[in-house]
């Protein structure tokens, strides 16, 4: 999605943000209607309704043909045709445009001191978090022992049997005759 694109489709959703817009667009989807038209129908003044419109036919939503002396106003569905396109949830989230997650960063800060767990979360999904933070201790393709898990885990909480317990039920690490290691990333859920 480029910039441009970007921008076109903050703008849309900045112009239909408005409840007047929409019902401008809910008229006109049905008839072409004047401003004097629009104005009875949904008591607003006048010079409101021109400034509605002039905001929809910057995006092309609605298009203006004159009719003998007044100005009738149509819906121009290829508008949003066009913007369609652009609301895939790949582009959504392509216009955000984050390095890693930012929820993820938070949960950090909140539960590590430096390398030090201050307390294993209770919420399942910060939990994940700090699990994917701690595995990243263990080389992926190195076996250890029961008591060399244990010491790593020990160097950030004390209750490194829970922590174990947890990167075994995530599948984070696995287990077989008291030999551990970490799964490969593309694995983990």
């Amino acid at each position: 999605m480029t910039s441009e694109d970007n921008s076109m489709l903050v703008q849309f959703l900045k112009v239909l943000a408005d409840e007047s817009r929409l019902r401008i667009l809910g008229i006109l989807t049905n008839r072409g209607a004047s401003v004097e038209e629009l104005a009875a129908a949904l008591s607003l003044k006048t010079p409101t309704i021109s400034h509605h419109l002039t905001r929809l036919r910057e995006l092309g939503l609605v298009r203006m043909r004159p009719e003998g002396t007044v100005h009738v106003y149509e819906f121009n569905a290829e508008a949003l045709q066009r913007v369609n396109l652009l609301l895939k949830p790949e582009q959504l989230a392509q216009m955000a445009n984050v390095e890693g997650d930012a929820w993820e960063r938070k949960v950090l800060r909140d539960f590590l001191n430096g390398e030090e767990l201050k307390e294993i979360p209770a919420s399942r999904k910060k939990r994940a978090v700090i699990l994917a933070w701690l595995v990243e201790k263990f080389d992926v393709g190195t076996r250890y022992a029961e008591a060399d898990v244990n010491a790593i885990i020990k160097r950030h909480h004390p209750d490194y049997a829970t922590l174990r317990r947890e990167l075994i039920a995530t599948h984070l690490m696995e287990r077989e005759n008291a030999v551990y290691w970490r799964t490969p990333q593309e694995q983990n859920p």
